[in-house]
């Protein structure tokens, strides 16, 4: 049997490991096990086990994932997401569905120091639920500003995501966060823009516009974000400086952050040990994803499946812009059943050198990857926010019972326009991602 046919089994059992609700990791590292067994034998696949843990978890970049982590369960706790509301809704309040776009700012700025779309979405429903209904925000309209902004974590320097498929598609990490930087950007602009055209075509979606706050006080709430302010300039400015790594960078950060959020007291009452148990937590969910990932990965390279895979596409003769929206339509459908984090170990083997084979506006090896992979995170987002999975929108109703999920779904709806138009203008115009990058270096 041929090793094509062997991975066609394999992948359909993998499936059925994920309909019977096995976590992805598990069903990733069992199906990758029993495909290796069956092509090499027993004897290599224990001679592969007894290596490869080691030699995925020992890489020196990996240690960058906890300590973000670390840094946004300190920022969770550390009352930092408050500030943030504030300071946007002095900016953004006198406006129709100003209390809406704050809380997409504020979703972008705790991103910035969280790397995290989940604890995004949490943490800021917490501080901003409350107030859009206080405001009379029609539930549709709040719950699914606050789904769309948790997913700005995503991809906001410094991500989480980012930094795994830096070290996925052996890319500087630093490099990557920059090219991620001016779609984040347009992602909150894009975001911004529909709610002011929800609430022009639906005066009653949003409650009354707040008061104009003067120029004094918009400045006193903004000084309020000093600690986000200073934490993010230390450590996306100290990569891109070169004065950190970005491990070093986050190490700083999380000190930066813990210091903050110690002098708020978000760190009493059990604080500390919550932020730990957090950290510890999401790094060791991670770290069995990434443990599964890499022996799939080994039964692909054994299997010669995404080698197979690539001639077989470039024998088509397709153009490479028609590959890449089928690439597009199937991340979309697996972002439907599967979170970001998995969709980038399971695919990016697969995929990237596919598009590292065909020619995109003539770029680079290394200008394809950074590209592809922003590209590719933007349209996992779309995964947060869409059925049957959609995280951020249980997280959203976890949050506000009264709200229910398919309330936040048709609400969700408007903004994925916005985020068919940004994947558009990235395929496009890979300028958006690779301009500064080009600029800075």
């Amino acid at each position: 049997m041929s090793g094509t046919t062997i991975g066609i089994i394999i992948g359909l059992l993998m499936l059925v490991f994920l309909a019977i609700r096995m976590h992805i990791g598990m069903a990733m590292f069992v199906a990758g096990a029993l495909g290796y067994w069956w092509i090499s034998g027993l004897d290599p696949l224990l001679a592969h086990l007894k290596h490869a843990p080691y030699s995925r978890f020992s890489v020196y970049d990996l240690s960058v994932v906890p300590l973000f982590l670390l840094m946004g369960q300190f920022a969770t706790h550390g009352g930092l997401s408050q500030a943030l509301f504030r300071a946007g809704s002095a900016f953004l309040g006198h406006r129709r569905g100003g209390m809406a776009m704050a809380g997409i700012a504020s979703c972008a700025g705790f991103g910035a120091i969280c790397g995290s779309s989940l604890a995004t979405a949490a943490t800021m429903s917490h501080v901003v639920l409350p107030e859009l209904k206080r405001y009379q925000y029609k539930p549709s309209l709040a719950g699914a500003s606050l789904a769309v902004g948790g997913t700005l974590g995503m991809l906001i320097p410094p991500s989480v995501p980012l930094v795994i498929y830096a070290i996925l598609a052996e890319q500087n990490i630093a490099k990557v966060f920059v090219a991620a930087f001016i779609p984040s950007v347009l992602a909150v602009i894009g975001y911004m823009l529909v709610v002011a055209l929800i609430c022009w075509r639906d005066p009653s979606a949003s409650g009354p516009a707040l008061p104009r706050a003067s120029w004094a006080a918009r400045l006193r709430t903004l000084g309020a974000t000093w600690p986000v302010l200073l934490i993010f300039t230390v450590v996306l400015g100290g990569i891109y400086g070169g004065v950190f790594t970005p491990t070093e960078a986050a190490a700083v950060g999380a000190v930066a952050t813990g210091i903050a959020a110690w002098r708020s007291g978000g760190l009493r009452n059990g604080g500390l040990m919550r932020s730990v148990l957090g950290t510890a937590t999401g790094t060791g969910m991670m770290f069995l994803i990434l443990l599964g990932a890499d022996m799939l990965n080994a039964f692909l390279a054994v299997s010669q499946v995404p080698v197979e895979f690539a001639t077989w596409v470039q024998s088509l003769g397709m153009d490479p812009f028609a590959v890449l929206v089928a690439i597009i339509v199937i991340y979309i459908l697996l972002g439907c059943i599967m979170d970001s984090l998995s969709m980038i170990l399971l695919t990016i083997p697969i995929f990237l050198p596919l598009i590292l084979g065909m020619d995109f506006w003539g770029l680079s090896q290394d200008e394809k990857a950074i590209w592809f992979g922003v590209l590719a995170l933007v349209v996992m987002e779309i995964g947060l926010i869409t059925p049957p999975v959609g995280m951020n929108v249980f997280i959203i109703h976890s949050m506000s019972k009264d709200i229910s999920p398919g309330t936040i779904f048709r609400g969700v709806v408007p903004f994925l326009m916005s985020d068919v138009v940004r994947i558009a203008l990235l395929v496009i115009f890979p300028v958006i991602s690779l301009g500064l990058l080009r600029w800075l270096g």
